[in-house]
């Protein structure tokens, strides 16, 4: 039994060392694959093959692909895989135009900028030349044009900007529908009451209220003119309370007293 046994054995030696060999060639080529996967990366990040060539800005209007682009510092040099996304977009959102930006990678070799800009609230009038306001208070310097298109109210009398600004933020909030309404708004401050404002409407209205919670008391306003009678021109106040103030009643007035 014994001698059997001691054949058997040295019998499966050469075997063992068979299976031990190819384990370890296996392991061999484990790791060289690994080393080489790693040469060929470090290759790639230093090659210009992962440097970004193509920037797609989408979304923009009032500002150009360049000053996009020159603000994100994303240039042929810049590697895919570094951009730094958080800083792109608070470096683009510097410029007063943008409201939001989202920045992406794209592989292999891309980078996608998508801007949403303040919306244009209003417009004012300055020498000759209407400027858009956007939502924040900012004014289109670069954009004047020679005739009004009356697709958003014309802002008049507002010589200051924190006014203008505050204006503007409430416009945004309205409805478009209601804008739409809108055809001049004046700044009319006093002593008492700097956030006096008063409306001039498409439909023949004029609206006395005043800048502080604009939106929020404007909101009401087609519910309003829907209960008034038709052909009866006057003011609709917003201000403390809402009411009606017909010209009629002050026409009936006057005659009364030269009677």
């Amino acid at each position: 039994m014994s001698n059997k046994n001691i054949v058997s054995i040295e019998d499966r030696i050469p075997k063992l060392k068979q299976a031990r060999k190819k384990k370890a060639n296996r392991r061999l080529i484990f790791y060289l694959s690994i080393f080489f996967f790693l040469i060929s990366i470090i290759v790639y990040l230093q090659s210009p093959l992962s440097h970004v060539k193509t920037i797609n800005v989408q979304g923009n209007v009032h500002t150009t692909d360049e000053e996009i682009i020159n603000l994100s510092e994303i240039t042929a040099k810049t590697n895919i895989w570094m951009v730094n996304f958080d800083a792109i977009e608070k470096a683009i959102k510097t410029n007063p135009i943008v409201n939001e930006v989202e920045v992406n990678r794209k592989l292999p070799w891309t980078v996608s900028i998508e801007i949403t800009e303040h919306n244009v609230v209003g417009y004012v009038k300055e020498e000759r030349k209407y400027y858009p306001i956007l939502a924040n208070g900012v004014s289109l310097k670069q954009e004047g044009q020679d005739t009004y298109h009356g697709n958003s109210p014309m802002l008049i009398g507002f010589t200051e900007d924190e006014y203008l600004q505050r204006m503007a933020e409430e416009l945004n909030k309205l409805p478009k529908n209601i804008t739409n309404l809108i055809s001049e708004i004046h700044w009319e401050p006093t002593d008492n009451n700097k956030n006096k404002i008063q409306l001039f409407m498409t439909d023949g209205y004029i609206v006395d209220g005043t800048i502080r919670n604009f939106s929020e008391k404007m909101v009401v306003y087609p519910s309003i003119v829907s209960q008034l009678e038709p052909g009866v021109d006057g003011i609709i106040h917003i201000g403390v309370g809402v009411y009606f103030e017909s010209f009629n009643d002050e026409s009936e007035e006057t005659d009364e007293t030269e009677e």
